[in-house]
């Protein structure tokens, strides 16, 4: 079932996740920079990055709980997706300069202080593992704060690759490892991010749910007694925490009085069963034979596979 995250309590983890993350880069990027570190750097880079998205997700998980108002009749609930798609996008772009440093590094190899990595690495785990371990709650169910995770993460498994690097370094002469090794992060920053940002183009391009099947909605509401058919069905995403549906649902001709308690049976079979909580519903009379009413289509192809 789709739960709601604490709202009050989502915020302030974000926000004591962004104090967390504005220590760790300064103290890594100073650090790196004195060690002859590409890779500290990388990381200090990325924790910058990451604090910027962390600012970006609180700022939008916050504007995300106004209500609706006349400008905004559904509320502001997409501004976390925006927030999602924005903080992939400040990833990319570091990922790209750090792609930039490590090629010179290789071409211009440089010498790498190991004991000083390895404690600027400790630095970064310790960090990283608090800031993730304050998200991760929220994480399964806000894709603004998963996407905050997801760098958390990211983060913490750059830091243990450092620690690894450092370690390396104190025995052997390799100057390659530092710049590979910051490759190595920038590919995984690419591949966690490459999810997070489908997603988000997914809801914003108001695609059916993950995990939700329309045909199968459209055979449990036409198995309902008293409804003869359905068309024109949508199902789509508000935000990270509510999903839509509106339909056409085809009845015998009837007061409108009498279709109080099939509303409810649909709303019911909705919420309960396929976690939708904003339900919209056109009752229609079925045609007879003397009567002309048109063509009723479905909006989509039964045979079409998502």
């Amino acid at each position: 079932m789709h739960q709601h995250v604490t709202s009050s309590g989502s915020q302030h983890r974000l926000l004591l996740s962004i104090v967390v993350n504005l220590i760790i880069p300064v103290v890594q990027l100073f650090g790196g920079l004195a060690a002859g570190s590409m890779a500290v750097v990388s990381d200090a880079i990325h924790n910058f990055s990451d604090c910027t998205g962390l600012i970006i997700a609180y700022i939008a998980h916050k504007t995300s709980q106004k209500g609706p108002s006349l400008r905004y009749s559904f509320g502001l609930r997409r501004v976390e997706i925006l927030a999602a798609i924005v903080n992939t996008g400040i990833l990319f772009g570091a990922a790209v300069f750090l792609v930039m440093e490590s090629y010179s590094r290789f071409l211009h190899p440089e010498p790498v202080s190991g004991g000083m990595v390895i404690v600027l690495a400790l630095v970064g785990i310790i960090g990283n593992g608090l800031a993730a371990w304050l998200l991760y709650r929220d994480s399964a169910n806000n894709i603004n704060i998963r996407g905050a995770f997801v760098h958390m993460m990211g983060d913490l498994l750059t830091s243990v690759a450092v620690l690894l690097c450092g370690i390396v370094l104190l025995f052997a002469d390799v100057p390659w490892l530092d710049p590979l090794l910051s490759l190595l992060i920038v590919i995984f920053i690419v591949k966690s991010s490459w999810g997070i940002l489908v997603e988000a183009t997914h809801i914003v391009l108001e695609g059916t749910p993950r995990g939700v099947e329309l045909m199968e909605i459209k055979d449990r509401l036409e198995s309902i007694p008293g409804i003869l058919n359905t068309h024109h069905l949508h199902v789509w995403s508000l935000g990270t925490e509510s999903i839509s549906f509106m339909g056409h649902v085809i009845i015998e001709d009837q007061p409108l009085s009498k279709t109080v308690r099939l509303r409810k049976e649909i709303d019911h079979v909705l919420h309960d069963e396929f976690d939708i909580d904003h339900v919209m519903i056109q009752f229609e009379a079925a045609c007879h034979e003397d009567e002309d009413c048109g063509v009723l289509c479905p909006t989509f192809n039964h045979h079409e596979t998502r």
